[in-house]
């Protein structure tokens, strides 16, 4: 498969001006450009796209993680058409799970996954725990995240997690619960870039495994589609989203690029 060009979103983070007020804001900020991706060079990762259950079901849960409804309403409208779209152009795509979960264990590229990847290897503790570091651990669940009133909804709702309907692996798919099974389906399949859908965007998509920061470490560039993912918001950010906007420059400065789904979509239907 050969080369297809898209229009790509980039950030160019130089120069800073000293001769201004606040030197940063002469960099050239956000550009878009048109440039290459391959086909069966690249995958499209849908990572931690769940179905939550309903606020009624799991009111605790959905009381701390307030961007489930954001992640439904993509699920809902922009996964189907950016999951078509690749799976139409012949693109290899891949689903990172919840680790320890129940609900992907039959999937056939699950299975695929572990056969590649081998046994995980469990990995040692490195830190000494104290009294001190026990209180400090128990006043931040208690007191920053998730509440002791919201725990038990947390649990219930998370034994019950599943695919959502419009984003369940077809066939064959690569299924990753950890960085090491992931890493294991690119080099089968051949793949050096990534191209990330899912929750959140400033959370698990950059740092749980099969996330962007070990990718990363591994050799992949990272990017990811503007309008298929949300990210964790605070009372402070959540009324413009800032927070999103802020791991999109994350991306594009560290990992790789933006692209926006209609672009995606209509570069990759051209190719079939």
């Amino acid at each position: 498969m050969g080369e297809l060009e898209i229009p790509t979103w980039y950030y160019r983070h130089y120069d800073a001006d000293f001769a201004l007020d606040v030197p940063a804001e002469a960099f050239g900020g956000w550009n878009k450009t048109t440039l290459p991706i391959r086909r069966d060079k690249t995958a499209l990762v849908v990572m931690h796209a769940w179905d939550c259950g309903t606020r009624e079901q799991y009111p605790g849960w959905h009381r701390v993680v307030e961007y489930i409804p954001r992640s439904y309403d993509v699920c809902d409208r922009v996964l189907p058409g950016v999951l078509g779209a690749a799976r139409d152009a012949g693109m290899t795509v891949y689903h990172v799970v919840r680790p320890g979960g129940d609900y992907f264990r039959d999937c056939p590229g699950f299975k695929r996954a572990v056969r590649l990847a081998g046994p995980e290897q469990p990995k040692a503790r490195r830190v000494e725990h104290d009294d001190t570091f026990r209180r400090l651990t128990a006043f931040k669940a208690r007191d920053v995240f998730p509440g002791e009133h919201n725990r038990a909804d947390i649990a219930a709702g998370q034994s019950r997690i599943d695919f959502p309907a419009t984003a369940r692996p077809q066939g064959e798919e690569g299924v990753a619960e950890s960085t090491a099974q992931l890493h294991a389906l690119c080099r089968e399949d051949g793949i050096n870039h990534l191209v990330y859908a899912g929750f959140a965007i400033n959370g698990c998509l950059q740092t749980s495994p099969g996330g962007m920061v070990d990718m990363q470490r591994e050799g992949y560039l990272c990017s990811a589609i503007r309008q298929a993912v949300t990210a964790i918001e605070n009372k402070e950010t959540a009324r413009a989203e800032t927070a999103k906007e802020i791991a999109l420059w994350q991306v594009a400065l560290l990992y790789g690029f933006v692209y926006d789904a209609d672009d995606w979509i209509a570069a990759l239907r051209r190719g079939a």
